[in-house]
């Protein structure tokens, strides 16, 4: 029957909330370690103190007639000072008027940044030094010095005309100086010659003063025309000695750096979550094929002690109140209505790979369908690696081997008991072992045996080896009436999954399900972990029923109280009714 995929939740949100919550360890200590580096780094580092100043660039030009475009100017002006005032000259030169040693301490300027204020006319001046007062007397002295350059650069222009207009004035003052003296000289006598030399010299020193006015007039205009050409350069908030360091920040650098390594993390964990191809859930299992799933089984509680171990394997026997004993009668019912057409009498349990926990999930559902009146016979085909013994607690030997060679069947069958009860299943063990399992099962006589078991049984449930691992699930999957496939949610691959697929429908092995062992409450197999642990989680009998795990010495499952061979199928059935 195929499932409606809009009632499917659609939990993608949540998916990812309970991966970031599953990782929160890795998430909290990646943050923990990056936090803690990055503070121990900052703690070592150099206290670094920055100063800043302001500094006013006006272009040149008379304020009478200064217009927009003056303003733009000085802007554009104010970006080019600050490219300039930044050259290494300039802060060497601002060393020296410190007086200090440009070489020895330039390295303790350790930056400096000129900016022009947006839309103003105005430098920022910014100095970051480990020295406060270096930081703040550079930031005061650098713009004074750049300002004293930048007037000298603009005073040679008018540097040759100011020097000629100097020296012809020189010139003039000197010959109006003699022909003053000549003049004085000839006014004390009183020839007609003298009358005549003075009154030339009188003409002559008039036309001096008035070229020594002009050019005294010029001189002057030069000098307005060469202070009118300076930009002015004025220093308008001096900078302050810093008192606490700019960096390096030690708290905001460890809160980055948390952050930073916890994005990291997050993203290395959804990268992994990402790549695991494990089938944990349905979904995943209906990407690689069109395989329902028939039953959904939790992990069960680890135990240390190897008995109490074993015991709580057999959890449908030991505890029939657990969730994980109603997982397995749900997996029960829907065996039940697999297949309606065809009576399902034979039922073949592999898995794909080793450790996947085949066997037990075979003996809890033996369990569980003998607890509803049918009669069940258990028998452990994995003749190279063999477990149903040590899950119920019998011998090996004598067992299937034993049966194959012609041993009386109803003899070599162990009835499982409960608290002194029988109940209606019996286990064949695999008895002694043999070099050819393969071709064993394959055998004539194993398909005599399966006949000859159907006769004392209901229901047959064979434990076959992983498919990947050998060949004798394929051999069983032709003689059963329907195959099993048991995943777990913790190891197997999708590839895995698919291969074990492939493998089984190349002989065309009748394939009813699939069952998702070792569920947890992960990201992806989250519903259906708590679709059945959730009714349990606050009844008061759960804790009665996990202590009764405990009680291995009335609970363990019991052997027959005389041996097999003299305990007849007929007594069994008798002793279970």
């Amino acid at each position: 029957m195929e499932q409606n995929d809009s009632f499917i939740p659609q939990v993608d949100l949540k998916v990812y909330g309970r991966i970031a919550l599953r990782w929160a360890w890795l998430v909290i200590l990646c943050a923990i370690i990056a936090g803690g580096v990055a503070f121990l780094y900052s703690m070592n580092q150099t206290r670094i103190y920055s100063a800043s100043s302001k500094v006013l660039v006006n272009e040149a030009r008379n304020p009478a007639t200064a217009n927009y475009n003056d303003i733009l100017l000085s802007e554009r002006l104010a970006r080019t000072y600050a490219n300039l005032m930044q050259r290494d000259s300039t802060i060497e030169d601002t060393l020296t008027r410190l007086g200090l040693d440009p070489a020895a301490v330039r390295r303790q300027v350790v930056s400096v940044a000129v900016a022009p204020v947006r839309d103003t006319q105005l430098v920022q001046v910014t100095v970051e030094s480990p020295n406060p007062e270096l930081a703040s007397a550079v930031a005061n002295t650098l713009p004074q010095v750049f300002a004293e350059g930048m007037r000298a650069v603009q005073l040679a222009r008018f540097t040759e005309s100011r020097n000629s207009l100097s020296t012809q004035l020189d010139e003039l003052r000197k010959r109006v100086e003699a022909n003053q003296l000549q003049m004085s000289d000839l006014q004390n006598q009183r020839t007609a010659q003298a009358e005549l030399e003075l009154a030339s010299l009188r003409s002559e020193q008039t036309q001096l003063q008035a070229s020594y006015g002009n050019l005294l007039n010029s001189f002057e205009q030069l000098r307005l025309t060469e202070a009118q050409s300076i930009d002015n350069i004025v220093l308008m908030e001096p900078a302050d000695t810093p008192r606490s360091p700019v960096r390096p920040r030690t708290l905001v650098n460890a809160l980055l750096a948390a952050v930073v390594g916890a994005l990291l993390a997050l993203g290395v964990v959804f990268l992994i979550e990402y790549l695991d191809d494990r089938v944990q859930s349905p979904d995943d299992l209906r990407k690689i094929a069109d395989l329902p799933v028939l039953g959904a089984i939790a992990k069960m509680p680890s135990d240390k002690d190897a008995e109490n171990a074993r015991s709580g394997n057999l959890i449908g026997l030991n505890e029939p109140r657990h969730p994980i004993t109603e997982a397995y009668r749900r997996l029960r019912t829907n065996l039940q209505y697999a297949n309606l057409d065809n009576e399902m009498r034979t039922l073949m349990v592999t898995s794909a790979e080793a450790g996947e926990g085949k066997s037990i999930t075979s003996a809890n559902l033996a369990v569980v369908m003998a607890q509803s009146g049918a009669r069940v016979i258990l028998v452990d085909a994995d003749l190279r690696k063999p477990k149903q013994h040590t899950v119920f607690g019998v011998s090996k030997r004598p067992g299937l081997a034993e049966a194959l060679k012609g041993g009386d069947i109803e003899a070599l069958l162990y009835p499982v008991t409960s608290k002194g009860v029988n109940l209606s299943l019996w286990l064949l063990p695999a008895g002694d072992t043999i070099p050819n399992p393969a071709e064993v099962l394959g055998s004539h006589r194993m398909q005599q045996l399966g006949k000859q078991l159907l006769e004392l049984a209901d229901i047959v449930i064979y434990d076959t080896p992983p498919v990947l691992a050998v060949t004798d699930s394929q051999v069983m999957g032709r003689m059963v009436d329907g195959a099993l496939l048991v995943i777990d949610t913790q190891k197997t691959s999708s590839a895995a999954v698919h291969r074990a697929l492939e493998s089984l429908m190349q002989v065309n092995t009748p394939l009813v399900g699939a069952v998702l062992n070792r569920l947890t409450s992960s990201a992806r197999n989250y519903y259906y972990y708590y679709s059945y642990d959730a009714y349990y989680s606050d009844g008061d009998d759960d804790g009665k029923q996990q202590k009764g795990s405990r009680r291995r010495k009335q609970d363990r499952v019991a052997t027959p109280s005389k041996p097999a061979a003299e305990v007849t199928m007929a007594e069994r059935t008798q002793t279970t009714n």
